[in-house]
């Protein structure tokens, strides 16, 4: 009798604990994957944060994931591992926005659109967002204008930092030279990819303009080009890193300007222009019955002594002036010491630290400067580091996997690598593809990166969640689960030698077989391998990857035994793992 009152009472809070937990939210049950312990009975509920201001808008339209299992062959698993990575599928630090994948193209990477190569890999990269025209390229960008005459109202000089005359360059909207895209190529190339844009446009035609009204003459030319545009863009910033003495406009010829400007730009006065903009073109886009987003200029970090009056003083003057205008605020980094010709280890420590550090200035400077915080969008970055290639390298793919990674981290809505082609320049060439300009390395061919990146976004699922670390620090994780219920976890080795992992999880129902893709550089060029193999399949050329990556098949293994990889010395795992 003792003993079937005890199992009446067990099961009675068996019971209750059952209805308790159907009694979550709807929307909470619908959404969030359900989630265990696998050592343990205890539930813990996973419930989305709320949305960090610096990411904002750019999770509106935010879709779950549903994982589907790969094609999979037996993968080899270590008996013993010496670093324990456990994800705790309860911790969501944010859901994802797919703005975190995005990339620059420019106006010379000729026509693009009919690469049908190209195409491919742009449509199964799926960066989601594409900007353009380029940097500092865009403060000489004339949408609607042809080749072979100067625009109307711009000077055929501009003037340097030091007050030297030179030829005025235009990027052109109309172009059809095969060297070199027209606006419309753009179009057609974020169309055929299922892709979306970040547009910038002419700010600084609003200072070197020789128009009786400058700003207004420049501001229209913006607002006609969100009409053009259709609605096919959300967001659009105004201007590139105009804070800076390499951009036209930051000083002028006074002969030629005729609404009384200041000979050097400053933060105040590019605010006051802003709004001009902003109101030209929130106009413009009301008329076709669009909304856009319209993000302003920032100065991203601390700033040096050798740097000018402009540079030192322009979020202070800025930030009160623009009065909240924009919609977001825009930050670019080359994140790597300038010029330097940085090992592995500072290339990698870089993209772990600088994305935080950046962050926490931008954010400070809108506080201290009483402005409210809006989503940040970290629309150019890359590395400085040069001399040993790399930036062709296969750790230029773990430099890119880690600044993605800290960029969901730190919460920023949107990230795009610079740029998806340049120039070769002994391999100080920031191009995801090949320009050809190496000729063991033929024009298009994806360098490593893209590979880390592709493989990086397949994997990850629609929330990341916590995690950490137990053994040797230079293994870097990114963990995350799908809505259907599944988990990844994306492992970087940033050491010389290869590392043993497992992979614990907490607070999450433990399927059968997880799966996982490895990614390698090969023994050229010393830390700097301009190769990267996939599970073992490479390439036999000079650089580059596997040509078949999309088909590739995945590596496997069950559960019984727990969750565990080896990661290749510079490189990483992407792990993808099932539910019960």
């Amino acid at each position: 009798m003792l003993f079937l009152n005890q199992l009446s009472i067990k099961t009675s809070l068996y019971s209750i604990i059952i209805l308790a937990n159907m009694s979550c939210s709807k929307s909470v049950q619908e959404t969030l994957p359900k989630t265990t312990d696998t050592t343990t009975t205890v539930i813990a509920p996973a419930t989305d944060p709320a949305v960090a201001s610096t990411v904002g808008f750019f999770l509106d339209g935010w879709q779950g994931k549903t994982f589907t299992a790969p094609e999979y062959v037996n993968g080899a698993v270590p008996d013993q591992t010496a670093t324990t990575v456990t994800m705790d599928a309860s911790t969501i630090l944010t859901k994802i926005p797919q703005t975190i994948f995005g990339h620059n193209a420019n106006t010379w990477m000729g026509t693009f659109v009919d690469e049908p190569g190209f195409m491919t890999n742009i449509t199964n990269l799926k960066p989601n967002i594409i900007r353009w025209p380029a940097g500092s390229g865009s403060d000489g960008y004339f949408w609607n204008a042809e080749p072979g005459k100067i625009p109307e109202g711009a000077p055929d000089k501009y003037v340097d930092k030091d007050g030297n005359k030179f030829d005025a360059w235009f990027g052109y909207g109309k172009t059809k030279d095969n060297w070199r895209a027209s606006l419309d190529n753009y179009y057609d190339m974020l169309r055929l990819s299922n892709n979306k844009g970040v547009i910038t446009v002419n700010y600084g035609f609003a200072r070197y303009g020789i128009s009786a009204n400058p700003v207004a003459t420049a501001a229209h030319l913006a607002a006609d080009w969100v009409r053009y545009d259709k609605g096919r863009t959300e967001y659009w910033e105004i201007g590139n890193e105009n804070y800076a003495d390499w951009e036209v406009g930051y000083r002028i010829d006074l002969s030629k300007n005729k609404d009384g400007q200041p000979e050097f730009l400053t933060g105040k006065l590019y605010a006051q222009h802003f709004k001009v903009f902003a109101d030209s073109m929130r106009k413009a886009a009301a008329e076709i019955g669009k909304k856009i987003k319209i993000g302003a200029v920032t100065q991203e970090s601390q700033t040096e002594s050798w740097q000018n009056n402009t540079t030192k003083t322009w979020n202070a003057t800025m930030m009160p002036e623009l009065n909240n205008q924009a919609d977001f605020f825009i930050v670019h980094n080359y994140i790597t010491p300038y010029g330097e010709n940085s090992t592995a280890a500072t290339v990698l420590n870089s993209a772990l630290t600088v994305p935080a550090k950046m962050m926490n200035f931008v954010t400070n400077e809108l506080k201290t400067n009483g402005a409210a915080i809006k989503p940040i969008a970290f629309t150019e970055w890359n590395m400085w580091a040069k001399d040993s290639k790399q930036q062709v390298s296969n750790t230029s793919g773990l430099f890119a996997i880690l600044v993605q990674g800290e960029a969901l981290k730190n919460n920023y809505g949107l990230a795009a690598r610079w740029d998806l082609l340049n120039g070769w320049e002994n391999g100080n060439d920031h191009g995801l593809f090949s320009d050809g300009g190496s000729p063991d390395d033929p024009r298009w061919n994806p360098r490593p990166s893209f590979y880390y990146m592709y493989f990086f976004q397949k994997c990850i699922g629609d929330r990341l969640v916590a995690t950490s670390l137990t053994g040797n620090d230079k293994i870097k994780s990114y963990a995350s689960t799908y809505s259907s219920g599944q988990a990844n976890v994306t492992l970087v080795n940033t050491s010389s030698v290869a590392q043993t992992v497992e992979v614990k999880l907490k607070n999450f129902r433990l399927g059968n077989r997880y799966y996982w893709y490895s990614l390698e550089g090969e023994n050229d060029n010393g830390e700097f391998s301009r190769k990267v193999k996939v599970n073992g399949s490479g390439t036999k050329s000079a650089a580059g990857g596997p040509s078949d990556y999309a088909s590739l098949k995945a590596q496997s293994a069950l559960t019984t035994n727990g969750v565990k990889v080896t990661v290749p010395a510079w490189g990483a795992v992407c792990v993808m793992i099932d539910k019960k």
